[in-house]
């Protein structure tokens, strides 16, 4: 007579199996986050951080020249030096706030390049774990499907004999060593 198969715990394969679908479930909609992040803050630091330095940058130009245009007209008409002075300390202030508004547009762009070649590999392994869990993973719940198909069947073969299998009782398999 064929051995019987040792059967022990199909309850741990179906534990498993569950397990796993909902890790997939929970794992899925995580790495499309991480995506849409890095999307957003690509967007970020390319369209609205740029567009406003790049605004800022056009508005401190114009307030430098209009503090030397103050101070070439108080030196044509000869104010008094006190005015002068104020005007010269209005007009560095505004040369080192557009000096400033330089820097920063100059840090964006660096952060831009910086981000894409920081975040490329990153985003290429999230990708190749998205494909995995996608498609090998979706594949081993099928194969745990089968797998319980085909226990299911051996179970049922044998108790259509008026045998007992291991898996379905157990105590008895004990008594019976």
């Amino acid at each position: 007579m064929p051995e019987k198969a040792q059967i022990t715990s199909v309850e741990a394969i179906e534990s498993f199996r569950a397990q796993l679908i909902v890790f997939l479930g929970q794992s899925r909609p995580v790495l499309e986050e991480a995506g849409n992040e890095m999307s957003r803050t690509r967007l970020w630091l390319q369209n609205e951080q740029r567009m406003f330095w790049e605004n800022e940058l056009r508005r401190r130009e114009r307030r430098l020249e209009e503090a030397k245009q103050e101070l070439f007209n108080a030196k044509v008409s000869s104010l008094p030096t006190g005015t002068a002075a104020l005007l010269q300390m209005t007009v560095q202030r505004a040369q080192r706030a557009l000096h400033e508004a330089e820097a920063k547009l100059k840090l964006l762009k660096r952060w831009d390049n910086e981000l894409d070649n920081r975040a490329a590999p990153l985003m290429k392994q999230i990708g190749q774990l998205h494909g995995f869990l996608a498609t090998d993973m979706t594949r081993a719940v099928a194969y745990l499907d089968q797998i319980l198909r085909t226990l299911d069947a051996y179970r049922n073969v044998g108790t259509s004999r008026g045998e007992t299998t291991v898996a379905a009782e157990p105590e008895k398999a004990e008594e019976k060593k």
